[in-house]
Order: C-alpha cells, then sequence, then structure tokens
C-alpha cells in the first residue's frame, strides 16, 4: 500500500508540476500584487504553516492565487486537515472559487487527508475542469474507493472532451487492478497504446501492476521486458507481483538481477521481497537481505521491519523474529500480528495467546490472527470462542473460522458457517470447496464449485489438489485441461497429484509439458516431482533435474535441496547424497532427518546414530519421523542399549508421544537381536493396544529366529485383527517351510482359500521402461514370496 501511495504522491507532483508550467505560459487573471503574496509562499516552504496561516488571517489585502496553492501544499505535506478546511473557507469568502489550480489543489489537499467526501463536492462545484481536475479525482477513487466510481469518473471524463494524459492513464489503471476486472483493464490498454504513452515509465509500471493483480503474471513480465527504461519503482512492482501471485522464487532471482543491473533497493522492495523468502522458508536469503537492509540503513523503518518479524517467524526462526520485534522503538498491530502468527505456527500457541492479550491495539486481522492460530493447533473451541467474541467480524474473520471447521474434520459446522455468511468472497468459496475435498466429499465440493457466481484460477487449483487427494485422478487432469488459464500451482497441484497416486511415470511426462509451456518451475515443483525419481530409482532422470536446478536461486532452497538429498539416498547415491547435505549452510529438521533416513535404509546404522548425536549438538530437536528413522538405525546396527535410550528420552526430554510406528521399531530391534521374548513382553506393557505393524514386526523376527511357537501365537492375533491381509499368511508359511512342516504350510494355503485371502503380488522397477514386472511363482512352489 505504501508503494502504491508513493507512486501516486509522483503521479500527483507531476500533475501539479505540468499544471503550474502551463499557467505560466497561460495565467489567470491575477490578483493584486503585495508583500504578503510572496511572503507567504516562503514561510510554506520551510513548513511555517502556523505563521503563513496568522498572515492569512489578519490581511484583507487579495492575494496572488499561488500564494493560496502554497498554504494548501503545505496543508498536504503536514496532513493538516483542519488548516485546510479554513483556508478553503477564505477562498469562499475572497471569491475566488473560479481559479482552477486553485481548486485543482484544494480537491488534493482533500484528497491527501483522507476526505474524498469534500474533494468531491469542490470537483462538482467547478465551473471548468481540466486533465488535472479529472486525474486528481480519479486517483482518489482509485487508491481510496470505491474503485468503481474512479472507471465512472474516467468515463464521464472523455464524454465531456476532455483527453485523458499519462497521469489520469497511471491513476485509472489500479482501479482495474483493484477490481480485477481485466477487460476493463485491457481495453484502457489499448487506448494508451492509441495516444502513444505505452512507454511513459509512470503508464507502463501501472499496467504491470494492473496485469499483475488481474491474474496474468506473464503479460506483466512480458511488458516489464519490453519496457525502454525502468525505474525501482518497475523493479518492485514486478517482484510484488511474484512474491504475492507467485512465484515467489522468481521475486528473489529478479531481486537479485534489479542488484546486477546497478538499481539500488529502496524500502519498498526490501519491504516486498521478504515475504517471498517466508513463502519459501528460505532462511538463508532473509539473512542475506536482512543484512542488506542494514547496509542501507532501512531496519528501523516500520514496514521492512514488519516484514522482517514476518520473514522470520514463516522460516521457523522465532526468537529472531522477536529480536526484530523487540528492537522496533514501537511496534503497530502488523508487527504484533505476525509475531502472533509465528508463534501459532511453530505450534506455541500459548505464547501467541500472550501475545494477543498484551496488544496495546488490536484490528481485525489481530483477531483474525488468534482465531487461525487456534484452529491450526486443534483448539477448534477456542477458536469459535474468540470469533464470537469479536467486536466486529470482516469476511476474512468467517472465511478463517470455516477453514478451522474443516481443517479440523467438522465439515458440517463449516458448511452451517458457510450458509450463515453476511457476505462471500471468491476465498469462501474455494475454502468451502477444499474443505469438502479434505474431508473426502469431493461431490460436494465438484457440486459447490459449479454453483459459484465467478471461479478464478485458485478455486479449479482447490478442485484439481481435492480430486488427487481423493484418488481421483482422472477427475483432476479433467479439470487441468478445462482450466482456463493455468499457473504454476495448476501444473504443481497436477503433477503432485499423479505423484501421490502412483503415477510416476505421468508425473515425469507432465514435469516436462510444463517446461514446453513457458512455466517456470518453482521449489513446490521439485520437491514434487524428485521424490518420483527416488520412488522409480530412475537416477538419470534425478540428475537430470538437478542440473536444471544448478545455477538458478533455488540451489540453495532448503526444500529442494532436501528432496534432492532424499532422491540421491534412495536411488543408491548415499555419498552424493552426503555431499549435498554438508553443502547446506542452515539444516533445518527435514534435512538432518532425510539424511539419516538413508543412512538407515541402506544398513548404516551406526552413521546414521552418529550423525543424530551431530544433529542433537548442533541444536535442532528431532521430530518424530527422526525418531523412527534413529531407531529403525539402530535395528540394523544391532544397537539395542541406545535404541532403549532414544525411545524411552522422545516423551521426556522431545515431548513426543510415541506411535505405532515407533513401539514397531523397537519390537524390531528387540527381535533383530533375537531377544523375541523380550520383545513380546514390550509390547503387553504399552499403554496402547498394538496394530498390525507391530505385531507383524514381531512375526517378521520369529520367522529370522524360526521361532514357530511364538510365531503361530503372533499370527493368530494378526489374523483377528486384519483377516483379509495375505502377508502374515506368508510369513507364517515361510516359518513353517523354514522347519520343513509341509502339512502345515497346506494348512495356511487353505485357510487363506476358505477365508477368500488373495497374495499380494511382488512389484519391481525398471527405469529406462518403468514397466511393472509382477514375481510370479512357479505354480507347483510353495507359498513363499517376496515381500
Amino acid at each position: 500500500m505504501r508503494l502504491l501511495q508513493s507512486c501516486s504522491n509522483q503521479i500527483m507532483t507531476g500533475l501539479l508540476h505540468f499544471q503550474r508550467r502551463r499557467m505560466t505560459i497561460h495565467p489567470q487573471v491575477p490578483y493584486a500584487y503585495t508583500s504578503s503574496s510572496h511572503h507567504l509562499p516562503s514561510l510554506c516552504k520551510q513548513g511555517r504553516l502556523k505563521e503563513a496561516l496568522h498572515i492569512l488571517y489578519i490581511t484583507d489585502i487579495p492575494l496572488e492565487y499561488y500564494a493560496f496553492v502554497s498554504l494548501l501544499r503545505a496543508c498536504i505535506q503536514a496532513k493538516a486537515h483542519p488548516e485546510g478546511k479554513l483556508i478553503h473557507s477564505h477562498i469562499n469568502q475572497r471569491g475566488i472559487t473560479a481559479n482552477t489550480m486553485i481548486l485543482n489543489t484544494l480537491i488534493n489537499m482533500y484528497v491527501k487527508c483522507g476526505n474524498v467526501v469534500d474533494a468531491r463536492r469542490v470537483f462538482n462545484q467547478m465551473n471548468e475542469r481540466d486533465e488535472c481536475s479529472w486525474t486528481v479525482m480519479i486517483a482518489a477513487y482509485s487508491r481510496l474507493g470505491p474503485p468503481e466510481e474512479a472507471l465512472t469518473l474516467f468515463q464521464q471524463m472523455q464524454q465531456t472532451g476532455v483527453q485523458p494524459n499519462q497521469f489520469t492513464f497511471s491513476s485509472v489503471l489500479p482501479a482495474c487492478a483493484s477490481l480485477g476486472s481485466l477487460e476493463k483493464g485491457m481495453e484502457i490498454h489499448e487506448q494508451i497504446i492509441n495516444t502513444g504513452f505505452q512507454f511513459q515509465l509512470s503508464v507502463a509500471n501501472a499496467l504491470v501492476d494492473m496485469y499483475a493483480k488481474c491474474g496474468r503474471i506473464h503479460k506483466a513480465r512480458e511488458l516489464f521486458d519490453k519496457m525502454h527504461e525502468r525505474n525501482v519503482v518497475s523493479w518492485t512492482v514486478m517482484i510484488a507481483a511474484y512474491a504475492k501471485y507467485g512465484p515467489p522464487s522468481e521475486a528473489i532471482r529478479l531481486f537479485s538481477y534489479m542488484k546486477q543491473m546497478g538499481f539500488q533497493p529502496n524500502q519498498f522492495t526490501f519491504a516486498t521481497v521478504l515475504p517471498a523468502c517466508g513463502d519459501l522458508a528460505s532462511l538463508k536469503h532473509g539473512v542475506e537481505i536482512h543484512e542488506e537492509i542494514i547496509r542501507n540503513g532501512f531496519q528501523s523503518d516500520l514496514v521492512v521491519a514488519n516484514a522482517l518479524v514476518d520473514m522470520y517467524a514463516k522460516c521457523g526462526n522465532i526468537e529472531t523474529a522477536r529480536d526484530v520485534f523487540n528492537k522496533m522503538s514501537k511496534p503497530g498491530v502488523v508487527a504484533w500480528t505476525a509475531l502472533i502468527s509465528g508463534y501459532a505456527q511453530n505450534r506455541q500457541v500459548g505464547k501467541a495467546l500472550e501475545l494477543f492479550q498484551k496488544m496495546p491495539q488490536k484490528n481485525v486481522v489481530s483477531w483474525n490472527a488468534m482465531i487461525a492460530g487456534f484452529a491450526q493447533n486443534g483448539l477448534i473451541d477456542d477458536a469459535l470462542r474468540l470469533f464470537k467474541e469479536m467486536p466486529q467480524q470482516d469476511v476474512v474473520s468467517w472465511n478463517t473460522m470455516i477453514a478451522g471447521f474443516a481443517q479440523n474434520g467438522l465439515v458440517d459446522e463449516a458448511l452451517k458457517l458457510f450458509q450463515e455468511m453476511p457476505e462471500r468472497d471468491v476465498v469462501s468459496w474455494n475454502g468451502m470447496i477444499a474443505g469438502y475435498a479434505q474431508n473426502g466429499l469431493v461431490d460436494e465440493a465438484l457440486k459447490l464449485f459449479k454453483e459459484m457466481p465467478q471461479q478464478n484460477v485458485a478455486s479449479w487449483n482447490a478442485m484439481i489438489a481435492g480430486c488427487t487427494q481423493n484418488g481421483l485422478v482422472d477427475e483432476a487432469l479433467k479439470l487441468f485441461k478445462q482450466m482456463p488459464q493455468q499457473n504454476v500451482i495448476s501444473w504443481n497441484a497436477m503433477i503432485a497429484g499423479f505423484a501421490q497416486n502412483g503415477h510416476g511415470r505421468h508425473a515425469l511426462q507432465l514435469f516436462q509439458e510444463m517446461q514446453l509451456a513457458g512455466v517456470r518451475p518453482d521449489s513446490m515443483t521439485f520437491a514434487s516431482i524428485l521424490p518420483v525419481c527416488a520412488n522409480l530409482a530412475a537416477l538419470e532422470q534425478g540428475v537430470e533435474i538437478h542440473e536444471k536446478i544448478c545455477g538458478s536461486e533455488l540451489e540453495s532452497d532448503i526444500i529442494v535441496v532436501n528432496a534432492l538429498i532424499d532422491m540421491y539416498a534412495k536411488c543408491g547415491c548415499i555419498q552424493k547424497a552426503r555431499e549435498l547435505f554438508d553443502s547446506v549452510a542452515r539444516r533445518d529438521v527435514v534435512s538432518w532427518t532425510t539424511m539419516i533416513t538413508g543412512y538407515a535404509m541402506h544398513g548404516y546404522g551406526k552413521e546414521a546414530v552418529k550423525l543424530f548425536e551431530q544433529m542433537k549438538d548442533s541444536g535442532m530437536n528431532p521430530d518424530r519421523v527422526t525418531l523412527i528413522s534413529v531407531l529403525s538405525a539402530c535395528s540394523h546396527a544391532g544397537l539395542v542399549d541406545e535404541g532403549y535410550r532414544y525411545f524411552n528420552c522422545m516423551k521426556e526430554k522431545y515431548h513426543i508421544t510415541p506411535t505405532m510406528d515407533h513401539y514397531s521399531c523397537m519390537v524390531d530391534l528387540l527381535g533383530r537381536a533375537g531377544r523375541l521374548d523380550e520383545a513380546k513382553k514390550f509390547i503387553n506393557d504399552m499403554p496402547v493396544k498394538a496394530d498390525t505393524t507391530v505385531w507383524s514386526s514381531l512375526l517378521g523376527a520369529c520367522r529370522t529366529h524360526k521361532n514357530i511357537e511364538l510365531g503361530e501365537s503372533v499370527a493368530e492375533r494378526i489374523f483377528e485383527l486384519e483377516p483379509n491381509n495375505s502377508a502374515p499368511y506368508v510369513l507364517l508359511s515361510n516359518i513353517y517351510g523354514a522347519a520343513g512342516r509341509w502339512d502345515d504350510i497346506e494348512k495356511v494355503r487353505k485357510m487363506m482359500k476358505d477365508r477368500g485371502v488373495k497374495k499380494t503380488p511382488g512389484c519391481s522397477w525398471v527405469e529406462d521402461t518403468m514397466i511393472s514386472q509382477t514375481v510370479q511363482e512357479h505354480p507347483t512352489a510353495y507359498p513363499i514370496v517376496v515381500l
């Protein structure tokens, strides 16, 4: 907003300068020449408004028009609305209401003081209006609203025979951007081309901004690349477009390119690029930009400081976010709200609430942030209580509460609130569609999607993601092809949908099509496609994708690097994975966990445990996935005592409640060590009832150690829990086969037949053709399969 106000100020300054030049050439009838007429402008330029006003009050001598213009400009500079109204009164009393220059400046004074009503009143009373009069009012409605009125005035201006100039075009285009009115924006663009103003700097900047905000980011970039000249505003507008509408990685890349081209970022540029770092969780870039901000002396700028707090919070570095907040001389509502959201997103909802309660002044955004914080942390009752306590709810409040219900599986409550909404926007509809889809109600989501008054690209993306999340890949692809316009999020949703539903070959094909379509992959694209290469053991494709990443700004993106480490590890290149891991300057918990998992899955248990100890020494706390990996590593390395120690510290030190996966790892650890009785006792002592995963770990150990009696007992437990699961039957058959008990194998086969249990065939992949090859056993062989 401050960037747009700055642009507006530049336009108005240029416009009034243009009018001053014109009046020098064609002066209107002057008033009596007096020393006061010369003295007043001098005082106004020095910012001595009170002294200037005093002269105005005590003299009855007529003043030159430029004395009143100077007084009004001083009021604009000081945002002195009451004084401006007094000057307006003097203008009326002295009967000089026919001077267009004075009245234009008077309108501008009211606009700059936020009083559009009085500005319009002066405008309506003018006997003669020039392009400046119309442009000031159009700019007022574009900036302060309603933007529809700016478009109406723009049309009326031309109907009266006054032609728009470059300042008019620069003022009306933001109204199209605010309304998302692409059709009107394109119509004005055509008019700009016909009048030859398309290469005028402020007009070109406004066109780039308009196309970006109307969802045509590629068109915005095309115009940006064709600009004959650029200034800092040009670069900042384009960076802002990428930061807000994506991909954020392109905002960071463009920020770097801007400096390479010799442009120095200002406070608005820094405040614009930092959200892109936050959205990518790119702490490395964020820290580098913060250092640059300090070197340029912008760290105390309020908007920049707000953006820094938000960036660090989104990157999970809540301590630094709090440090920046504490150093602010007078943090505003934006900074408080950013920190509250940061604490909530980092699972510290108690601290978020404490901060919310301490806020000296709250606005609706602060309330919405706290409601979202409660909902994200599963505290839906607290979220609803706060929603009802709000002094005033806006559409975002309702949307936040609807999303909260949906995220917590309360779809009926979400729908009830959706139906009670006093007004809905496109986000309301998208949120309800996503809520249905997240809870498996795809038909209801599709029905609502078709009922939408107006769909945007986010609506289509939500529907595509909903279909893929529920395994309806064909329906998702059909929607994807029907989209009027696709963005990088659309491609990512479809690629991820193929990948998550086992269609790796199609995901790779779509990734190729995406690039042929000229859509630049972002970090989420690579985070979706690299696991496909990993799961298919498609090392060649993985290396090709890595080569595309090298040399780009994504080379150091932590999400992308983690995906690369995982890909190389799963493809058997454990040394390459470690090289990448060592190259990461600022690792997150996923980086450590991925590398530990890589070691564990390839049997390097001791290396995995050693890396886990290094992780702890670095100050990084493990999560539940890290502990599953390290327990698995202990199991493969036979490190029973270490495994027990890590398991016991889960709850005590890291406050992580063990899941079935953790219990299963412990049973596997004891089973591999031959301590089967101890493993069974461990299961019996569990605070929760063991599931088939845990019992299957023990059954596998019985097979390894040929313990038939315990194996039979464990198999019976699993049959009770999952009678149609073929795996325990196969394992029990293998136990019997190893002991030469062929009759018992036949009994198991008969049992499977009687119960209608069918074996799941094995599957392997060949990279070049990606052909699934089913492992078929000989017809006379015993039911022993490769698992």
